[in-house]
């Protein structure tokens, strides 16, 4: 018995997005086309529903699916079955071609590294479409992206996809195609891109709601010096790995009152509406994350699923957990990208991991949306690298080739990409340095571009406000909420002072802040204004911060000078 004839009409109804991009592929008919759509959005549907078109009009015989991981081949596999389109995920390098049974087969890029010239006489054999799930892993390593070309070259059709078509190095990914710029760097090109923006406005994704937790941290150095920093401050690049290396520290303070708070969202989101929500925990390696599942099963009385790496048994866990009311899963670097956990609601960012790419793929983990109303809530590190990320989820991003390198991503590129591709030790950091304690307190909140100071300390009735906010809201409704709750703090204090008129309001002749207090204040302001100016004009945050930075300059305003504060703050008044 074959494989079978394929049928479009067995497929759900495509999104706007998908239609327009399948209109687009099938009027060009082009060798090579590139599809960037923000994780969530249906790449994976808009790519099976191009294969069955192309395996019905006969332009190809085959399907070949590159993809990241073992686990995303079976994902990839039952996914094509449910509309018709029989994948081999069991596939070997030693089988050299697939049964009749199947129309093709899911392989993984090391596996196509490997054994190039197989995979390049299966493509020969019959008229076959490639498509190259998360194209950029495919610039991982020369071996990769020598062999994904070499072997995928003689492809009649090639479909690449991506959530973030970036990376941290300058690999050029096979197959894509780059354009030159103005300023003589070479950039990505994509065929068709569905931003975060786009899809958030849609409803195709939810909103995500950042809680930055700060505090105090303690450690000793390798040459026996005990150092304290409050996580967040202004340090050098060595002291906030070290700082944060130290919040992360299963044995501190930190991380348990994280996990606590990040529970009571957990259980608040259940009971208001999203009954079967569930938690992840991203870890940096294999020996934290079996200590975080230990505090989780110590706080929470539920012993969770903990996932350390990528076989078939993390398969099956991963499986057995999205269709489950579990409330946790502690996983490592797997579970970062192209995982479809859709009822995962509540995020813990327990890894030192901070590039921009690991760090969208990392929070692609929860805007899946199912339904009007649902939210995503996820608690990190108040590190400024961090706080700019998650202010910029609605940016979009090209890979750019030739780009200098600097500073402003805080810690080593290179120390945080071995890290991640190491599950079995902590890294090189820890070796430096040993955690002796860490505090935590909710620092700031950060939506829609924009961030909510508070003066919350851990444990007191403010943070439970925010833990406890309705399971189901609007993004509109979740502004309005924070905006009000900035609102009414300010206008407590300004009660207070009222009602304590002995108690003199500090200046800054008598007592001077801190640059660090001074930055806080500011950003608290600046937020202000643009939560007014956003009730005024009902422009989101992000694009009034946006607007902000493009007149002023400078990096989002968890990262930005005072000087550049006082600027926007000033700019904003005006608008």
């Amino acid at each position: 018995m074959g494989a079978g004839a394929v049928s479009t009409e067995t497929f759900p109804a495509l999104r706007d997005w998908q239609r327009k991009a399948l209109v687009q592929y099938l009027r060009r008919r082009s060798a090579d086309y590139t599809a960037v759509a923000t994780p969530g959005a249906g790449k994976t549907t808009f790519a099976l529903r191009i294969a069955a078109e192309l395996l019905a009009d006969g332009t190809v015989e085959a399907i070949t699916v590159v993809a990241p991981t073992e686990h995303l081949k079976t994902q990839w596999s039952l996914a094509a079955a449910r509309v018709g389109i029989q994948l081999d995920d069991a596939f070997r390098n030693a089988d050299l071609r697939s049964s009749a049974d199947f129309h093709g087969a899911v392989v993984t890029y090391a596996q196509v590294g490997m054994a190039p010239q197989v995979h390049r006489r299966r493509t020969m054999t019959r008229r076959t479409l490639v498509i190259l799930d998360e194209i950029h892993h495919a610039g991982d390593s020369r071996t990769w992206g020598d062999g994904v070309k070499a072997a995928f070259e003689p492809a009649v059709r090639r479909l690449m996809l991506t959530g973030t078509p970036f990376r941290s190095d300058e690999n050029p990914i096979p197959f894509v195609e780059y354009e030159r710029g103005e300023d003589g760097l070479l950039r990505s090109r994509a065929d068709s891109v569905y931003g975060y923006a786009e899809a958030l406005r849609d409803g195709v994704v939810r909103p995500v709601m950042f809680l930055a937790y700060s505090g105090e941290t303690r450690w000793r150095t390798r040459a026996g010096d005990e150092l304290a920093a409050r996580l967040g401050e202004p340090m050098t690049r060595d002291l906030v790995g070290q700082a944060w290396r130290t919040a992360l520290d299963p044995a501190g303070q930190w991380m348990p009152q994280v996990l606590r708070a990040a529970d009571a969202r957990l259980q608040a989101k259940r009971a208001g509406g999203m009954a079967d929500a569930g938690g992840l925990v991203i870890a940096s390696d294999q020996q934290s994350a079996r200590a975080y599942a230990k505090l989780i099963n110590t706080l929470t009385g539920q012993r969770p699923v903990v996932v350390l790496s990528d076989d078939a048994g993390s398969s099956a866990r991963i499986a057995a957990f999205a269709a489950s009311d579990e409330r946790w899963l502690v996983a490592v670097r797997m579970v970062s990208e192209g995982v479809d956990i859709p009822r995962l609601a509540v995020g813990v960012y327990a890894t030192s991991a901070s590039t921009p790419l690991y760090f969208a793929q990392a929070i692609g983990r929860f805007v899946r949306a199912r339904r009007p109303g649902e939210t995503a809530s996820v608690f990190l590190p108040s590190v400024p690298h961090l706080l700019g990320l998650a202010s910029e989820m609605e940016a979009q991003r090209d890979h750019v080739l030739g780009k200098p390198k600097g500073d402003e991503d805080g810690l080593d590129d290179a120390l945080l990409e071995r890290a991640q591709r190491d599950e079995q030790a902590s890294g090189e950091l820890e070796k430096q340095f040993e955690a002796l304690s860490a505090t935590a307190e909710l620092d700031q909140v950060i939506f829609d571009g924009a961030s909510f100071g508070t003066a919350a300390q851990a444990g007191t009735p403010e943070e439970e406000e925010y833990l406890g906010l309705p399971g189901l809201l609007t993004a509109d409704q979740v502004a309005v909420l924070l905006s009000k709750r900035q609102a009414a703090q300010l206008a407590a204090q300004r009660r207070n002072r009222a009602d304590n008129p002995e108690v003199p309001e500090p200046r800054a002749e008598s007592a001077p802040m801190s640059a660090a207090q001074r930055r806080v204040a500011l950003r608290r302001q600046l937020n202000t204004l643009v939560a007014a100016h956003h009730h005024r004009t009902g422009l989101p945050h992000g694009k009034i911060h946006a607007e902000l930075r493009r007149l002023c300059g400078g990096p989002p305003s968890a990262q930005a000078t005072i000087e550049q504060l006082e600027q926007r703050i000033a700019t904003v008044q005006t608008l």
